[in-house]
């Protein structure tokens, strides 16, 4: 899912980066909280990892939330409660609740702050899309992504008599074109998109947060419970946690109190090229 910025917005985001950033991912990720507490899409607390980004392809300022979404949440009775198939929220509503919200949080830290009322006027631009490629894909995906920088090296041609010359692909084009920008231009486009100092570029909000640790071990015992475990699967866990017995196979080695339930075995990999 993606929450992006009206036009009107972005000059008044760049002269105010670090609070404005932060209220953007706190209101996208409100916005879907709230959205999705109502019975008639999912009535329960969903998790959201909002992911802040600020460049399109050829370097503009562009400001947008990424945020990823498990497919359900959970009910106060501490049960799941699953999303319907392709479809979590709508996002004609959700993109009001967005607005609505980033307005009133901007009036309260920065109530000096002039907006265009255009801004307010028009609609903001929210996207959904179902993860069908699979968590495991979405999850690699979005681990590369959270620490990219703006532009890497491979895409850069050429620095020559004062130009940089670079390839980009537009949205939903597989055909690589090509940009050639003066020196000055491109590195002021470069530099807009370096987070001032303490931003931080991923939080979790809901289900996810830190606050509600507790619910979600509830949840992840409860899928535990109806995982099929295979038996070589057991039996890579023993050899790997051999160094520090466990009481009986259950209780954890670290905190003497936690119970260990074993969900999947992930096998060692190489880390991926940024």
């Amino acid at each position: 899912m993606v929450f992006t910025l009206p036009e009107e917005l972005r000059e008044h985001v760049r002269s105010n980066q670090k609070i404005l950033y932060g209220i953007v991912m706190k209101a996208a990720a409100k916005s879907l909280i709230k959205l999705a507490a109502d019975p008639h899409y999912v009535g329960g607390l969903i998790g959201v990892l909002a992911i802040l980004h600020t460049w399109t392809r050829t370097l503009l300022y562009h400001p947008h939330v990424h945020c990823l979404v498990p497919a359900g949440g959970v009910s106060d009775e501490q049960e799941w409660l699953p999303a319907r198939k392709n479809y979590l929220v709508p996002v004609k509503a959700l993109s009001k609740i967005f607005r609505g919200m980033f307005r009133e949080m901007v009036s309260v830290k920065l109530p000096d702050l002039m907006i265009p009322e255009a801004a307010w006027n028009k609609e903001w631009v929210v996207y959904c899309k179902p993860a069908i490629q699979g968590a495991d894909k979405i999850l690699d995906y979005f681990g590369r992504y959270v620490h990219r920088i703006a532009i890497a090296n491979s895409r850069i041609l050429s620095i020559d008599d004062g130009t940089v010359t670079f390839r980009y692909q537009k949205c939903g084009d597989s055909q690589w074109k090509t940009m050639t920008l003066p020196a000055n231009e491109f590195i002021r486009r470069f530099l807009q998109h370096v987070l001032p100092r303490g931003t931080h570029k991923v939080r979790y909000y809901g289900l996810w947060n830190p606050s509600n640790r507790s619910r979600l071990r509830q949840v992840q015992i409860l899928f535990a419970r109806d995982t099929p475990v295979q038996p070589h699967e057991i039996d890579i866990l023993d050899e790997e946690v051999s160094a520090q017995p466990m009481v009986n196979g259950k209780t954890c080695p670290h905190c003497g109190q936690g119970t260990l339930i074993l969900i999947d075995h992930i096998p060692c990999q190489r880390r991926a090229p940024p």
